[in-house]
């Protein structure tokens, strides 16, 4: 199984549980307002236990369907699509879901209410009882809600990033911290010529593809993206996920072949495949939230400088990978990439010499 699909698993399991936790809520809420000193308490018909049954079935179905729906489906085929339009559809499709949950779950509900079969005329009589119930109104409303907040927080992780999201709610970088990371700065080539060749809108345009592309080679690889600047990436990794099976390295070289595979759509859109160049070192770094009104977890540390500088030796030296020699040294690379030292190489506004190997894939 992918990374990206694992994700995308402990995501809907996490829709799941939470979901369930809602549910038991709601019975226990709907019990209290019974049970309360301004209601003229519950009905003959009226079981906790089968009404919390019930609130589990609809959330257990409505988790597995639009839960699905939303993680496997929404946020893949409709990543590029404006929010509003993401919400009609995914308001849509709860209808439906909403609809034939409540559907089956009358199929099920009705016969052990009345202890006669469904088609029984008793049983035909509860069985539309029970769909102009207005608990059922409230139920959908409440329901409405829940897919409408779990939308927007999947749109809000998506949108800081993954896990990132989570690290704010749970305040991890609220005080700074320090951290040993490994950043790749991967930039377009001759990005500046393109731009005046296509012009603004359409140079645009390109950039969405070629950062919607590499998206899922740097999350297969266990990277983080941390920024986009203008035609560049700035991709992070934890010390220990960047170095595992040479993810940071391995990252390129997926993200090339994931590019040359899409080579005939770019030629068709753009007239071009776009390619380009990156640069890769690691070191110490304070990551910690900044921010009021648009708040982030900010990495800051010569490293970041560093990375970019050796990224900018690409250009110098004709390559399209350069790496620092802290990171290689603590690489094991297979036979099918190729380690060539650069030398020691005096970083533009630097005092201190850093060794930079070219590394190529055979």
């Amino acid at each position: 199984m992918t990374r990206s699909n694992r994700i995308r698993w402990i995501q809907l399991r996490t829709i799941i549980l939470i979901w369930l936790i809602l549910a038991v809520c709601m019975s226990v809420y709907d019990y209290l307002v019974l049970h309360s000193a301004s209601s003229n308490g519950p009905s003959e018909e009226y079981s906790f236990l089968l009404s919390t049954a019930f609130h589990l079935g609809s959330a257990l179905m409505g988790a597995l369907l639009g839960g699905s729906f939303m993680v496997f489906y929404i946020n893949v085929k409709f990543q590029d699509k404006p929010y509003g339009y993401t919400v009609i559809t995914v308001g849509l499709a709860y209808v439906l879901i909403i609809s034939t949950i409540m559907l089956t779950l009358a199929f099920i509900a009705v016969p052990l209410r009345t202890g006669k079969p469904f088609f029984d005329p008793v049983s035909q009589q509860a069985f539309n009882k029970f769909l102009h119930d207005t608990t059922r109104a409230k139920n959908i409303f409440f329901w409405s809600m829940v897919v409408a907040l779990t939308q927007l927080a999947l749109q809000i992780n998506n949108k800081f990033g993954q896990g990132v999201f989570w690290k704010i709610i749970r305040g991890l970088y609220n005080t700074p911290r320090e951290e040993t990371r490994i950043f790749m700065f991967l930039d377009l080539n001759s990005s500046t010529a393109i731009a005046e060749a296509m012009g603004n809108e359409k140079y645009h345009e390109l950039l969405k593809d070629f950062f919607a592309d590499i998206t899922y080679p740097i999350l297969e690889n266990k990277g983080e993206i941390y920024q986009y600047v203008g035609d560049e990436v700035v991709v992070a990794w934890t010390y220990s996920d960047g170095i595992e099976n040479n993810h940071c390295v391995r990252c390129f070289f997926d993200i090339k072949q994931h590019i040359e595979k899409n080579g005939d759509m770019y030629r068709q859109r753009y007239n071009l495949v776009p390619t380009f160049k990156a640069g890769i070192h690691c070191g110490k770094v304070i990551a910690g939230e900044v921010g009021i009104i648009k708040r982030d977890i900010t990495y800051s540390g010569d490293v970041l400088n560093t990375t970019s500088r050796i990224q900018q030796l690409c250009k110098q030296f004709q390559k399209e990978l350069i790496v620092s020699g802290e990171v290689l040294s603590e690489l094991q690379l297979p036979e099918h990439y190729q380690a060539s030292p650069l030398g020691s190489v005096q970083l533009r506004g630097k005092e201190k010499y850093i060794l930079v190997n070219e590394l190529s894939a055979k």
